[in-house]
């Protein structure tokens, strides 16, 4: 519709121009580009006003819609200009180049607005689930597949611009034909030199509507325990836990085992590890070990006990229970327990506290 009205817009301005005898025959297509420019602006204008609007209750959705005003206003610059010459210039070699050039523009402007109306959908899409805080892993979930999902049909739009651009002319038809003519060695060929990187989109596919991780996800790869911070086509982003980035290929998650900690919720169960003499006060452990977590909000209340587990060369193996929302408080429950645990023993029972070992050096 849109295009049409510009077509039509165009039409009417530049029969109005080239009928005119009173104006200047090279001042005609200046006059039509001009005109043309002036109505993608107010078009652009008017297009922005109408979208601020439908979306003033939604700020974010509203700065992100703000991103297709530029490839809006260039596809609309490159459409005018380009009918204008079309109806005030004669067909000569010049006039050719440029429609090359325009229609080149437009097509790439096109593409990016496509691109960035893909990143709005998402945007839309996404904003209905970031509002269910109860459900934290539902939102991962879309994230992860409505993001890939972008990507993918963004590398699309881009393959089907460059196509249509070169299509448009014509000694690259006559090439296409010929390179279609041998389409079978060819595809064989590509898949040769692709294979690699299409196992890997294709994984990366699998990985997204399999669910088999997710962003935000705790996982331990290659003995190095950290979180899913991005699945792309190829490969996946791993923050590892001192801050770096551990870049694994897609086809990784689909070939290799690896621990997924939150698959199905975020809570995780650990055990703080105790070595402690046979005089060791197990039930004022016990009761200090409840107290403890009791007092803190790291701690989630599932599992909570303290248990001796083995008791093997005059040391009494104990083992704490505990558990949490995700493995980042686990971590600091297991710190806070064995700190308060340790330091309470060495002041209050000290002689339960296996003795240093200490290599002495035989005298000279």
């Amino acid at each position: 519709m849109l295009f049409f009205s510009t077509g039509t817009l165009d039409d009417t301005v530049g029969d109005v121009i080239a009928n005119n005898d009173t104006i200047p025959e090279p001042l005609k297509p200046w006059i039509a580009i001009a005109i043309g420019l002036a109505a993608a602006f107010v078009i652009a204008l008017v297009a922005a006003f109408i979208v601020n609007r439908a979306l003033r209750k939604v700020p974010q959705l509203a700065k992100d819609a703000g991103r297709g005003r530029m490839p809006l206003w260039w596809a609309l610059n490159f459409a005018f200009t380009k009918v204008a010459l079309a109806l005030t210039v004669k067909d000569n070699e010049w006039l050719r180049l440029w429609q090359f050039l325009l229609l080149l523009g437009l097509v790439l402007s096109i593409a990016w607005l496509a691109i960035v109306l893909l990143g709005l959908l998402e945007d839309m899409v996404l904003a209905k689930y970031r509002t269910d805080l109860d459900n934290p892993r539902r939102l991962a979930k879309m994230e992860t597949q409505i993001g890939l999902l972008r990507r993918v049909a963004t590398a699309l739009i881009m393959v089907l611009a460059v196509a249509g651009t070169l299509l448009t002319i014509p000694e690259v038809r006559a090439l296409g034909a010929g390179l279609l003519a041998s389409a079978g060695l060819i595809s064989v060929v590509a898949a040769l030199a692709v294979q690699s990187s299409l196992a890997n989109v294709f994984a990366g596919l699998q990985i997204a509507f399999t669910d088999a991780i997710r962003v935000n996800d705790t996982v331990v790869v290659e003995t190095q325990r950290g979180s899913i911070e991005e699945i792309t086509l190829t490969y996946v982003v791993v923050l590892l836990l001192d801050g770096r980035r551990l870049i694994i290929p897609s086809t990784y998650f689909t070939t290799t085992p690896f621990e997924n900690w939150s698959r199905r919720s975020s809570e995780i169960n650990g055990s703080v590890l105790l070595d402690l003499n046979w005089n060791a006060p197990i039930e004022h452990l016990r009761t200090r070990t409840e107290q403890l977590l009791a007092s803190t909000d790291l701690w989630d209340g599932r599992v909570g006990s303290l248990n001796v587990t083995d008791a093997i060369g005059g040391i009494l193996k104990v083992t704490i229970a505990v558990s949490a929302r995700n493995p980042g408080d686990l971590f600091d429950l297991k710190n806070y327990v064995r700190e308060h645990l340790i330091g309470e023993l060495r002041k209050d029972y000290p002689d339960t506290l296996p003795g240093p070992m200490v290599n002495s050096a035989p005298p000279a």
